[in-house]
């Protein structure tokens, strides 16, 4: 099991989980054998990823904002770098929004099955029922007052104030830029091991996602063994497919109107970066391979790149915004719940800061999801409702990522005069063996 990919490990574990829960239902005492000794891991493992939202959000977003001191001396890049990335991660989280209120995917689950899962997870059910009823006794200016936290600490200690935190990283990562680089040297290298350790964790924590899934599987199948809530699954990975693929277009759609490439110059550059991406599942493993395809079959020059697309490995994360709303609306929709307008737009807000924070790491797009969930008021439990099926949308979505950084470097070259022809070296693609 150690040898194969993280990725098989889960898919694995998937299966596994739900066949050991077919076998154990057809026992009278095999759903409460499921109940008490299985599923707790499956908690604990849910558990592990909340538990390491704040640490993210902290070091991520503090770090990334606090690397953007070469802004100064990149101001017109800067802006636009910033500018763009913002407003296409606004366009994945619409698109996402959009295909899953079209196609419904938990509109699919029985009367039935909702009323399983609400009773599994009625502790939840109340707690947002009473979010709910508070929230609609708060004023019009609520939202923007609740933005900033009285109290760091107590923010932190809340997921649901998620919000709060990333205001506070963002504004400390400001002061870490306005003060003198060598008083903040200090405090960036600490945040910068304390990024690294939480990076670390992620690790860790992903190494049990295997067994995390195969408890989580094991527990869903034998509390809701109805075919219509794995149906309902195929429809969601169907919904974040379709997402992902319009975003692709629509990238293809900015290349060539701003920097007027062809749509088969720009996938011919790009592709084997694209290819690591979805194997590795990671936008910072990939950004070596990134940077090398946009510099030299792209024709971005190096000025760019080196600013552009480490940038967008830290705060550019299209494809994992858009799942994130899609997963947040089946969620709230398997359980039967009716997200407003108002709290569609908050997880477009939400979906789009919190992907500042996201690290560009397998899996961190899960922890981030926690992040929406708990600011729309959705139950966290239903992770285990799509978990099962995260690792091959991860890696779909990756590609996402990866394609949204080069398009940007792209647009940001041509906008400042740094877009020229591509300079393959003969090392490189062009190498025949004799």
């Amino acid at each position: 099991m150690k040898k194969l990919e993280l990725h098989w490990q889960i898919l694995i574990g998937m299966a596994v989980g739900v066949l050991f829960a077919l076998v154990m239902v057809q026992f009278e005492w095999g759903p409460k054998i499921v109940s008490d000794w299985v599923k707790p891991f499956g908690n604990i493992f849910i558990n592990s990823l909340k538990l390491i939202a704040v640490p993210l959000i902290l070091a991520s977003l503090i770090k990334g904002v606090s690397d953007l001191k070469d802004i100064s001396k990149l101001s017109k890049m800067g802006g636009r770098t910033i500018g763009i990335y913002i407003i296409t991660t606004v366009i994945a989280v619409s698109i996402g929004l959009l295909v899953v209120n079209m196609v419904k995917p938990g509109g699919s689950i029985t009367e039935d099955t909702r009323n399983e899962l609400v009773e599994n997870y009625k502790g939840d059910a109340d707690n947002i029922k009473t979010a709910a009823d508070k929230q609609k006794e708060a004023g019009p200016l609520q939202a923007l007052e609740d933005l900033v936290p009285s109290n760091i600490f107590k923010a932190a200690s809340d997921n649901g104030n998620m919000l709060q935190v990333i205001f506070f990283a963002i504004f400390f990562g400001i002061g870490l830029i306005l003060i003198p680089e060598k008083t903040a040297e200090p405090v960036k290298k600490f945040f910068d091991g304390f990024n690294e350790v939480i990076l670390k964790l992620i690790d860790i924590i992903m190494l049990a996602a295997p067994y995390g899934v195969f408890a989580l599987l094991a527990a869903l199948v034998v509390e809701s063994p109805s075919l219509d809530l794995f149906q309902a699954l195929a429809w969601y990975a169907f919904c974040v497919l379709l997402g992902l693929a319009l975003m692709l277009c629509v990238y293809l759609l900015i290349a060539w109107i701003f920097t007027k490439t062809t749509p088969s110059f720009f996938i011919k550059g790009i592709s084997p970066a694209q290819l690591l991406a979805f194997s590795t599942s990671s936008s910072a493993a990939t950004l070596p391979v990134t940077m090398e395809r946009v510099e030299e079959h792209l024709g971005v020059e190096e000025e760019v790149t080196s600013f552009v697309l480490p940038i967008g490995a830290t705060i550019n994360m299209d494809g994992t915004s858009l799942y994130q709303a899609v997963a947040a609306v089946f969620i709230a929709q398997a359980f039967g719940m009716d997200l407003s307008l108002s709290a569609q737009l908050g997880i477009i807000v939400t979906a789009t800061l919190a992907s500042i924070g996201s690290a560009a790491v397998p899996g961190a797009g899960m922890v981030m999801l926690v992040i929406v969930l708990a600011q729309a008021g959705i139950p966290e439990a239903g992770l285990a409702l799509i978990f099962a099926v995260d690792r091959p949308l991860d890696m779909c979505r990756t590609v996402v990522n990866v394609t949204g950084d080069a398009t940007v470097s792209m647009v940001v070259a041509k906008s400042v005069g740094k877009l020229g022809e591509p300079k393959v070296k003969e090392w490189d693609d062009n190498y025949k063996a004799n």
